[in-house]
């Protein structure tokens, strides 16, 4: 089945930028277990040194992608553990707004 493509920006606290890398590269197995059982999959994340933003790319099979993921523990239990690096919202889930594919090229 042919995957999706998604993308979408959040923001990482000033001085935050060697924690949130330190952190993801340390990610939880269990974590990285649920999002590729998830269907996503070929997943990077970006910072913009200028702005503090961080530009999300993922692949994922079928609808859902870890944008989905918010009612399970795991992934509580990562937006917390995250949220005093990044702009939060009351869940602790990250502020985050989905982009719009405006090109392709394959």
């Amino acid at each position: 089945m042919e995957g999706q493509r998604q993308a979408f920006v959040m923001k990482l606290k000033p001085g935050c930028e060697a924690e949130y890398e330190k952190r993801h590269r340390e990610i939880w197995p269990e974590l990285k277990q649920l999002l590729s059982e998830s269907g996503v999959y070929d997943y990077s994340i970006y910072l913009d040194r200028e702005t503090n933003r961080l530009f999300a790319f993922q692949k994922t099979r079928g609808s859902g992608g870890s944008q989905s993921l918010g009612e399970t523990e795991i992934v509580k239990r990562w937006w917390a553990y995250m949220a005093p690096l990044m702009e939060t919202n009351g869940d602790l889930s990250p502020v985050s707004v989905e982009l719009r594919e405006m090109f392709h090229m394959d």
